[in-house]
């Protein structure tokens, strides 16, 4: 199967894409996951510059890399997410945010990702992964009371929104893997079920595997892979610790900072958490997963720079491939 493995550049938008090219090379990456923000990829000129695309290409051939997938997270966010504010405008860049209106900051998000989806077929890519934002997840925690009508407009908002996102991603043979997180349309089982059901299943929209947000939400992030199967377009491998022992630490962590000891979880470097990787390697070999395994360096208390090359040797030790034949085929006098 021979999965290539890529480093998720969002993390690193501080520095210029060469700048992460290089030293991905230098670490032994297969490719870059791409993310649309800093300098890495300007999905609105990619959308339509073919001199811009080209020059990213370019750029990737120098350094031996390659690219199966790219990312935007942060306007997908964007698209249904309510209310706008303050959070948006520290993320969003000037011609998305305009003048803060949120209708309009929605609907220039939408648009964004919908050339996002263009840029991606220039670069030969088939592949988005990315978020959706959600009109509902203010309502969580179910209490003060929520109707069920105010939830099934959630999920209404969320399709009318995004179906004609999709629309464009099926015009140019690309598909969205929407990353299953809090703060999304769909950040747990029974959600992810309710939204695919939202948009009739169309094929255009898929799911990104990161099992980090799983493990702290007490889901089993092995069987969603196997549940899901037919959905996993992608897989971002980040971990996390949970330090919810002593009694005080909670599951929603009580507002504290990364790394902080009294937090109930936090991400951590690939391999230093409690992800079961092995079984969930396993299980991708069992679904069948033949696409890129991109490593999402996250760690508060570890320098990336460490962090990143050993996320990589951690991940070539375990993303093995299955047997051609099963071990007990030896047995056999046929």
């Amino acid at each position: 199967m021979a999965r290539p493995i890529t480093l998720f550049t969002g993390q690193w938008a501080d520095l210029p894409l060469e700048e992460v090219a290089r030293l991905a090379s230098e670490w032994g990456y297969d490719g870059l996951e791409i993310a649309c923000w800093g300098d890495h990829l300007d999905p609105n000129r990619a959308a339509t510059d073919d001199d811009y695309v080209q020059s990213k290409l370019d750029l990737l051939d120098r350094y031996g890399l390659k690219v199966w997938a790219i990312s935007n997270h942060l306007k997908g966010q964007a698209v249904c997410d309510d209310p706008i504010d303050i959070r948006h405008r520290e993320m969003l860049p000037d011609n998305i945010w305009g003048d803060g209106d949120s209708e309009g900051v929605r609907q220039r998000a939408a648009e964004e990702m919908k050339n996002t989806a263009r840029a991606a077929a220039r670069l030969g890519v088939k592949t988005v992964v990315g978020f959706t934002g959600s009109a509902i997840w203010k309502y969580v925690a179910m209490f003060p009371p929520v109707r069920a009508e105010i939830i099934d407009a959630g999920y209404q908002d969320f399709a009318d929104r995004w179906n004609p996102i999709l629309d464009v991603f099926d015009e140019v043979g690309v598909r969205f893997a929407h990353e299953v997180h809090p703060s999304e349309i769909a950040y747990d089982y029974w959600s992810t079920v309710r939204t695919l059901e939202a948009i009739g299943h169309r094929e255009a929209f898929g799911l990104n595997w990161d099992p980090s947000h799983m493990v702290w939400q007490g889901l089993d992030p092995v069987g969603f892979l196997i549940d899901f199967a037919n959905r996993i377009l992608h897989v971002d491998c980040k971990d996390t610790k949970l330090r919810m022992n002593n009694g005080r630490n909670g599951r929603l962590s009580s507002h504290l900072p990364w790394a902080d000891p009294r937090r109930g979880w936090d991400f951590v470097s690939t391999g230093h958490g409690d992800v079961p990787w092995e079984d969930a390697f396993r299980a991708l070999n069992h679904i069948g997963y033949d696409g890129p395994i991109s490593v999402e360096w996250e760690d508060a208390g570890m320098d990336r720079l460490i962090g990143a090359p050993e996320a990589l040797e951690f991940v070539k030790k375990l993303a093995f491939d299955a047997p051609d034949a099963a071990f007990d085929a030896a047995f056999s006098t046929q």
